[in-house]
């Protein structure tokens, strides 16, 4: 008896051969192939990946704002912040609990998804080390970002996650 190759299907005479086998291989890797290629393309033509410019710069940014962090520490400062029903409030005491003089502040609501969204929150002055404002936040979640600063250099920085509603 002759062996006789399987056909590929029962109403279909055509036996199925190594050639045929290989052809649908190489068709579905080629497939494979293509879509991956469109799908990098499109990624790479739409985000390139880059967050920042130089990273070397960003590098030496994130050194600085260390040692701003440590230096903060070491002042125990305490600095408490209230946001709620349209107030804002800031205090700023030193490690005795005593008013710290001649701060600025510089508070700042920065939205996590869309930085045109942030807010520059005006507080202005209620004593000493102590500012007030009355600014208009939508709900959401925010960071809260301050600074106090003393003849244009930071002293201090705090950021705080926030929800308003």
């Amino acid at each position: 008896m002759a062996a006789h190759p399987l056909p590929s299907s029962p109403t279909d005479g055509r036996p199925l051969t190594g050639r045929t086998v290989l052809f649908c291989f190489l068709g579905f890797f080629g497939v494979v192939f293509l879509a991956n290629g469109l799908l990098v393309r499109a990624a790479l033509s739409s985000f390139g990946g880059v967050e920042t410019e130089s990273s070397y710069k960003a590098g030496l940014v994130f050194a600085q704002e260390v040692d701003a962090a440590a230096r903060q520490a070491t002042l125990n400062w305490q600095v408490s912040a209230h946001l709620a029903d349209g107030a804002f409030e800031v205090r700023a005491r030193d490690a005795a609990g005593n008013p710290i003089p001649g701060l600025d502040l510089v508070a700042t609501l920065h939205h996590p998804t869309d930085r045109r969204l942030d807010i520059t929150i005006d507080a202005v002055p209620a004593g000493p080390a102590s500012w007030t404002a009355a600014p208009h936040v939508p709900a959401g979640q925010w960071e809260l970002i301050i600074d106090l600063t003393r003849d244009g250099e930071r002293q201090f920085r705090s950021m705080n996650r926030v929800v308003t509603r």
